[in-house]
């Protein structure tokens, strides 16, 4: 049985990675911030599809939890699957800014900085032991460290250390025979900082106008990607940045 951890898998693209691996065989370990219900309908609806799932409430921005959410995990794997490892580990969890850099405060800097780079280091580090050798990583990244949007400096800072880290990883991890990649999303209509691209229609024709294939993303197409490049047929590929994007500023 193959098992993948994905954190803040209860909502948006997390939800829909959980929706896709399961479709083919995969249970699903995820996290959750403080939306139980929504946690809890998701393992419902993967139960309706053959699927064992376990949701565990994390912040990946407070460093101070790993420790007991890494034994939460551990008790999971035991308890549900007699297992003391898992197969993928999804870093999806994050948080949204849009602030123009001359006013992002420290605050600001330090909270998104904590989910989107500081816990994806620390937590990775607290699982590594139980990420079975030949297992999978993914990080998830933005376009937005390849392209520049005002107001995002401080967001597309942290993807792009994430990116520099997934190459660290890939080489690290190769002699576990862990490969290391990183999905670097476009926009996509989610919840996702307030919904903005979902829900501010001037902005979502926009970025369709820049996109060439003549849309903005929806969590399907990054869902399919992360299944896609978590498939035994992508197993050569490590240490890359993938973008997911429909080619937009290409």
């Amino acid at each position: 049985m193959t098992i993948a951890l994905i954190t803040g898998g209860s909502r948006g693209l997390g939800r829909n990675m959980a929706h896709h691996l399961a479709a083919r065989g995969v249970d699903i370990l995820f996290t959750y911030r403080s939306r139980r219900d929504e946690a809890e309908s998701l393992i419902e609806e993967l139960r309706l599809i053959g699927r064992k799932a376990v949701a565990i409430q994390l912040d990946t921005g407070v460093i101070g939890q790993f420790a007991g959410f890494k034994a939460a995990v551990g008790s999971a794997l035991k308890d549900v699957w007699g297992r003391d490892d898992f197969d993928y580990l999804i870093n999806n969890a994050g948080m949204g800014l849009y602030a123009p850099f001359a006013e992002t405060t420290e605050a600001q800097f330090d909270e998104v900085m904590n989910v989107h780079f500081k816990g994806v280091f620390f937590l990775t580090q607290a699982l590594l032991p139980m990420i079975r050798d030949g297992g999978r990583i993914v990080n998830l990244s933005s376009g937005l460290a390849r392209f520049s949007y005002p107001g995002s400096s401080t967001y597309a800072a942290a993807k792009g250390a994430v990116e520099v880290l997934t190459r660290y990883l890939a080489v690290e991890l190769g002699p576990r025979r862990i490969a290391v990649n990183v999905l670097a999303p476009g926009a996509i209509e989610t919840d996702f900082g307030g919904g903005r691209v979902r829900d501010d229609a001037g902005l979502n024709a926009m970025i369709a106008s820049r996109t060439p294939l003549g849309r903005v993303g929806l969590p399907d197409d990054i869902g399919g990607a992360v299944s896609l490049l978590l498939s035994d047929e992508a197993g050569w590929i490590n240490g890359q940045r993938i973008e997911v994007s429909g080619g937009i500023h290409a």
